[in-house]
Parts: structure tokens; C-alpha cells; sequence
């Protein structure tokens, strides 16, 4: 599994961080968790084949999660040829078909055949989703940030990552990605900010410490929490496994499970 961070900001303008795109590529499968403003073309800066996406899992419909999913579909129905246009599989929560609507509305028929086959998926809490080759198995669990809103867990055969979407403190979600090799968490708000909807360093380190994973890696940051602080921060709230501070274009390779 090679995991890429395409975008580790936020929706303000930021040259260096664009909104969150993560790109999970296993043998079987590329795999875009989310498509946030700038991410379309950070894809091709950071030399990832956008045509090569196989499957796309939004986590929710605010802007930085979704907002260039338009373009990305453009991009596969105009941008390559007829002959390497491939079923792609578009995953997302409830109301994923009402959305795909009004932008079909706003931008064209492209946004539902998008030069070729794309079956969509809407998943709840609790669902799973396998593919039918490849071993790729994607996971939906609730979270506190919208109505609709999820986080996934995504299973290859040998590796696992897991992703929080955003989402506010919610205690099920460390046995939900209890076990990940790789969780990506975002760190959106300073502790004692008062909001609810979003993770702040100590409620990452009380996730990351339940969640146990190999490598914790801490992405859409406001420029409140501060990205040189903010290991100390969930070191003084008791974290002391491995972190990583995503930047655009970081890249973690996974080899073959040791065990």
C-alpha cells in the first residue's frame, strides 16, 4: 500500500497546502479519499496518474472535502482517450445520488457518465463495501461533523488504513480503526476551541490512543493550531506513538504485512 497526502490544508487559500485529497494505492486498486478544492491538479504535481483512479470515497459534501470532484470528472470524460476510459466506482454517504444530481444540473451530463461507467455507492454506518477482485474492502462509520457524514476504514489484503473524514470527539470510532497501520486524523481546531464538529490535539491523541495505529498522521490543519506545535501538543496529551505532520506530497510506503 502507498499512501499519498495530495492536499493537508483547509479551504483557506494556501500555495503549500491544498484542501484534503489522500491517494491509496494498492495492487488491486487507487483509491482518492476525498477530492477538496486543488486537489485535481496537485494529483498531477505530485505525478499521480489521475486517470488511473479506480474508486473515489467522499466523506462528506462541504467544499474542501468535495468541491473538485467536478473537475475530476471533467478531467476522465475529456482528457483521456476513448480506450482507457474505465468503470470507476464513486463512494460516498447519504444523499451521494441527490448531489451528483444538482451538479449534473449546474455542469452537464458528464458529471454521471464521466466518459465511461461509474457506479455509485452510498454507504451508512455500519456499511461495507467489497470489491469483487483485489480484496479491497472500504468501511463506513458515522461521525460527528454533519448529518451524512463518514469516515472510512479501507482494507487491502495485507494492509489497513483508516481515515476520520472530520469529525468532533466520538468515542466509537477508536474501535472502528482499532488496528490501522495508517490513520489519517484530521487536527482542524486548538484545544479548548469549543467546537464540536472538529479535532483538536488532545481529542486526537484520546482517538489515536484507543485507535492504536502503527503511524498517526495529522492533516487538515488551521493555522490556529499551528503545524510546529502540534506534536508537542498530543505529546502532552499523552500520545506517544508514532506521528506524522501531513505536507502535501508526502508519500508512505507500506510494504507486505511482516506477520
Amino acid at each position: 500500500m502507498r499512501i499519498t497526502i495530495i492536499g493537508s490544508g483547509t479551504l483557506l487559500p494556501n500555495h503549500r497546502h491544498r484542501s484534503p485529497g489522500h491517494l491509496i494505492e494498492t495492487a488491486g486498486a487507487k483509491v482518492l479519499l476525498d477530492c477538496g478544492s486543488g486537489v485535481v491538479h496537485g494529483l498531477s504535481a505530485e505525478g499521480r496518474d489521475w486517470g488511473a483512479i479506480s474508486h473515489v470515497a467522499i466523506s462528506h459534501f462541504h467544499a474542501d472535502h468535495f468541491g473538485d470532484l467536478p473537475a475530476l470528472l471533467w478531467a476522465w470524460t475529456h482528457g483521456m482517450p476513448k480506450q482507457e476510459r474505465a468503470p470507476r466506482v464513486l463512494i460516498g454517504p447519504l444523499g451521494l445520488r441527490r448531489a451528483l444530481d444538482a451538479l449534473a444540473s449546474a455542469y452537464g451530463d458528464f458529471i454521471r457518465e464521466p466518459g465511461g461507467p461509474l457506479q455509485l455507492l452510498e454507504l451508512a454506518d455500519g456499511d461495507v463495501w467489497e470489491a469483487e477482485e483485489g480484496g479491497l474492502v472500504i468501511c463506513a462509520h458515522e461521525t460527528r461533523h454533519t448529518e451524512e457524514s463518514i469516515g472510512f476504514r479501507v482494507e487491502s489484503e495485507t494492509r489497513v488504513l483508516g481515515y476520520t473524514g472530520d469529525t468532533g470527539p466520538f468515542a466509537p470510532l477508536g474501535a472502528f480503526f482499532r488496528g490501522a497501520d495508517v490513520l489519517i486524523s484530521e487536527c482542524a481546531v486548538a484545544d479548548g476551541a469549543g467546537a464540536d464538529n472538529h479535532l483538536s490535539p488532545a481529542s486526537v491523541a484520546q482517538l489515536a490512543a484507543e485507535a492504536r495505529p502503527d503511524v498517526l498522521v495529522l492533516t487538515h490543519v488551521y493555522p490556529e493550531v499551528g503545524r510546529y506545535e502540534i506534536v508537542n501538543a498530543l505529546r502532552g496529551a499523552g500520545f506517544d506513538g508514532a506521528i506524522e505532520v501531513a505536507g502535501d506530497g508526502l508519500v508512505i510506503e507500506l510494504g507486505p504485512d511482516p506477520s
